[in-house]
């Protein structure tokens, strides 16, 4: 995100309607408007949704992350035009995919796992190292707003299932 002032965020945020679909889903359903950390506070708000969707089979799972990266394309690009700023913090539609990204090969689902690929996820994706700060910096529009997101999503997977193949973390954290 560009560097704005105070009154700049401010004007950005009073452009924002929850009763606007699109800006309700943009937003983490208002955990985005937090003053402070929100893309942590979106991430923090997509734990309960991944908790209902990892019910779901592996392949139904994989196909709700698909349809919410797709469909976040649109809605972010939407929402960063209303505000009038590319890739403004409080969008933390991005961060919900991310973090499901990230929870895709978890080894158990404890509450440990759970934290564990929290603090991945939020790593990687306030760092941003190569490539993830490559497209940050180069491309734009919803789909750049949504895709460092899911490149630190899959890092941060990967990460996760390394974590996994340690049998005493697993049994430590398990």
């Amino acid at each position: 995100m560009s560097k704005l002032t105070a009154a700049e965020k401010k004007a950005a945020i009073a452009r924002i309607r929850l009763s606007n679909p699109w800006h309700l889903l943009a937003m983490g359903f208002g955990s985005g408007l937090s003053p402070v950390i929100p893309g942590t506070m979106g991430t923090l708000a997509a734990i309960p949704f991944y908790l209902l969707l990892v019910q779901l089979p592996l392949w139904a799972y994989l196909a709700a992350i698909v349809v919410a990266a797709v469909v976040g394309i649109a809605i972010c690009d939407r929402t960063a035009k209303d505000m009038g700023v590319h890739d403004h913090g409080g969008i933390v539609w991005d961060e919900f995919v991310g973090f499901w990204i990230t929870m895709i090969f978890v080894p158990a689902l404890t509450p440990a796992w759970v934290i564990l690929g929290f603090v991945l996820f939020r790593f990687f994706d306030m760092v941003k190292p190569w490539p993830i700060s490559w497209f940050d910096r180069r491309v734009h529009g919803g789909f750049g707003i949504m895709i460092d997101d899911v490149i630190a999503g899959l890092i941060a997977m990967l990460a996760l299932w390394g974590c996994g193949q340690w049998p005493w973390l697993v049994a430590l954290l398990g």
